[in-house]
């Protein structure tokens, strides 16, 4: 999986120009999802960039209206035909909202279709440690992928350290805070760095802790695109990283919907 993502999310433009854009960029990972509409996009710009589909790593999810056995089983097909791709290199469940029956219905189908070819990795969005903990008691290994929201002010720690201890991949979506980066650390730091405050905090996400998160950067405008793919020529320093370290605000740091408290 290469660590560094194009976020899809919900999107009002040209989706399949953003996509395009992204791999014309160098972006390898594209993250896409059945609700948000633009599988078929994807697909699309995977095919106009004249990319071999073996190089990239493309993600999609099923949310919790489309969980259980059989309807999972019929969204990835769904999503398959939409793509026009042989398979998708990871699979998430969206969301926790389902239900403990349903979640293992849909997570014991995701486990078939891995093991029929039609996707190469099973993995979760939005689990917190209760929800694994029901995967482990459910006698299924555990997911390669948590994708949480997590940026400077919603660092969720106790779900981040469980993924890490148990070799869970974490995904990083909302890396650069929905544009919401006016925050004096970042600007200080991007200013020292000769960088923009967006580099900045994609290169913390890539830095953090003993394993780095993955984060998935969205943007629908050229540059931006373009600018967040280029945060390998440079590091932040120990005195950076602690800086932002201490933003942390725990629930009430968060953006987008948050799992913490969610059965």
């Amino acid at each position: 999986m290469p660590i560094l993502g194009f976020g899809m999310g919900y999107q009002d433009h040209d989706a399949r120009s953003s996509c395009l854009e992204a791999l014309k960029a160098g972006y390898k990972h594209v993250d896409s999802a059945q609700m948000y509409g633009n599988e078929d996009a994807v697909g699309e710009a995977v095919r106009e960039s004249g990319l071999a589909r073996s190089g990239l790593f493309i993600t999609t999810k099923c949310a919790s209206q489309n969980h259980g056995y059989e309807s999972t089983l019929k969204g990835i097909d769904v999503s398959l035909a939409k793509f026009q791709f042989d398979y998708v290199d990871l699979f998430l469940i969206h969301d926790s909202l389902s239900g403990s029956e349903k979640r293992l219905e849909t997570y014991k189908a995701l486990q078939e279709c891995k093991a029929s070819g039609k996707i190469k990795t099973v993995g979760v969005s939005n689990y917190n440690v209760k929800h694994l903990e029901e995967i482990r008691n459910a006698g299924y290994d555990l997911p390669a992928v948590n994708q949480i929201e997590l940026h400077p002010f919603c660092q969720q720690k106790p779900i981040v350290e469980y993924c890490q201890k148990n070799s869970i991949v974490v995904q990083a979506y909302c890396p650069i805070i929905r544009g919401k980066m006016d925050h004096e650390v970042f600007t200080f730091i991007a200013a020292k760095h000769k960088r923009d405050p967006a580099q900045i905090l994609i290169r913390w996400s890539l830095q953090k802790g003993f394993v780095s998160y993955v984060p998935l950067p969205k943007s629908a405008t050229p540059s931006r695109i373009q600018s967040n793919a280029k945060v390998f020529d440079f590091e932040l320093d120990d005195d950076d990283m602690e800086r932002i370290n201490a933003l942390d605000q725990g629930k009430q740091g968060a953006i987008s919907w948050n799992p913490v408290d969610r059965d």
